[in-house]
């Protein structure tokens, strides 16, 4: 599956990662920031934590580990992080997600 080519052309984000990596596309507004990910490798994102966040796979697969708790999640999982709570992923090259974070700011807007 491929992103519509009108979400495509949301801004990208200035994310930790390379771009032959992860692409992102954004839409943020004062209550939160909803990203668009398009992921061209397989990528391991270390646990962190953050504010809440809350997400769902469109395509492909993550084995996720929330609070500890491992799962592996394909098309249409959705998954719930609250705030604090840490997280990391295994991610394969192909997958798409949407994720929803409460910080507005959690990434910047790439100039």
């Amino acid at each position: 599956m491929q992103l519509p080519e009108f979400i495509r052309k949301f801004p990208a984000l200035d994310i930790p990662f390379p771009e032959d990596v992860v692409k992102c596309y954004a839409i943020r507004s004062d209550a939160g920031l909803v990203v668009f990910f398009d992921f061209q490798k397989d990528m391991v994102l270390p646990p962190h934590s953050h504010l809440a966040q809350w997400g769902t796979v469109l395509d492909g697969e993550i084995e996720f580990t929330i609070g500890g708790e491992t799962r592996t999640l394909g098309p249409g999982a959705i998954y719930d992080i609250p705030s604090g709570v840490e997280h990391g992923a295994v991610i394969k090259a192909g997958t798409k997600a949407i994720d929803v974070f409460e910080e507005a700011d959690r990434y910047p807007i790439k100039a």
